[in-house]
């Protein structure tokens, strides 16, 4: 991971910010930071030290989305490196919607493009009033491809054809009714907020957020059928059964803090 890209903090608690470093450009991405990040957030993932993972950025803005050095390399690109380089922005987005750690993310300035769908693949999205939000694709032609499925999740398909189509800048605040964001937050709060937050996750079972992330995605989009049904009921059950979920329910029966626990 190359330390200039991304900086990494993990306290003592097992809470990690993890920063987007380049200001100077307002965090845009270009296929080296795409790989530092998607490689920090996989060793983030290995170490169990590690609980809560929370993504921000330096300076003015979240992320400018793509950056202009590496669009201009794109042009000259063969095909096969092409889509060489788009599979590898969708590994980032699959690996960081799909970490297996609660991830927040920090959004204390403005968001374009790609930046828009590190928001959305993160499980929980704080953003100041100073944020703005675009989906700016169209603009050059181009759309955004790998970051729909997590874009249209978060803030559905009736808001995703206005704003992939209009390329239109929105605020933070529209970005909180369509559900791109969970909450607004003063910007000198928002750091607070998130660390607040974090340490309300470190409370919960850390099997038990994997499993309650995953068994939203088992379930979003799904028709409520028997075979539906029958998954829940074996999850429920293996729950029960594990070690934390046993832990879990005899600390609350013993009117104690579990294991896992701040301050156990």
């Amino acid at each position: 991971m190359n330390p200039s890209l991304i900086h990494t903090q993990v306290d003592a608690q097992g809470r990690a910010l993890v920063t987007l470093n380049r200001p100077e450009v307002h965090n845009a991405f270009d296929d080296t930071l795409i790989s530092a990040l998607t490689v920090e957030l996989r060793r983030l993932e290995a170490d169990s030290a590690v609980r809560v993972v929370t993504l921000t950025g330096a300076g003015k803005s979240f992320s400018a989305g793509a950056d202009l050095g590496w669009m201009r390399r794109m042009a000259d690109y063969s095909p096969a490196e092409n889509l060489a380089d788009a599979q590898a922005l969708a590994e980032l987005m699959r690996t960081l919607d799909r970490l297996a750690k609660p991830t927040i993310a920090l959004v204390q300035g403005p968001v374009y493009g790609g930046g828009v769908g590190l928001v959305a693949c993160c499980d929980i999205a704080l953003a100041s009033p100073r944020a703005a939000f675009c989906l700016s694709e169209v603009k050059l032609g181009l759309i955004p491809a790998v970051i729909s499925p997590y874009v249209v999740a978060a803030m559905g398909a009736r808001a995703a054809r206005r704003h992939f189509l209009t390329a239109e800048r929105f605020s933070a605040e529209e970005a909180l009714r369509l559900g791109l964001v969970h909450e607004l937050v003063a910007e000198g709060e928002l750091a607070a907020r998130g660390a607040a937050l974090a340490e309300q996750l470190l409370q919960n079972g850390p099997r038990a957020l994997v499993a309650a992330k995953d068994l939203v995605a088992l379930v979003a989009g799904r028709a409520i059928d028997t075979a539906l049904i029958a998954e829940t009921a074996e999850r429920i059950c293996a729950a029960r059964a594990s070690a934390e979920g046993k832990e879990g329910l005899g600390a609350f029966l013993e009117k104690r803090q579990p294991q896992w626990a701040k301050g156990s």
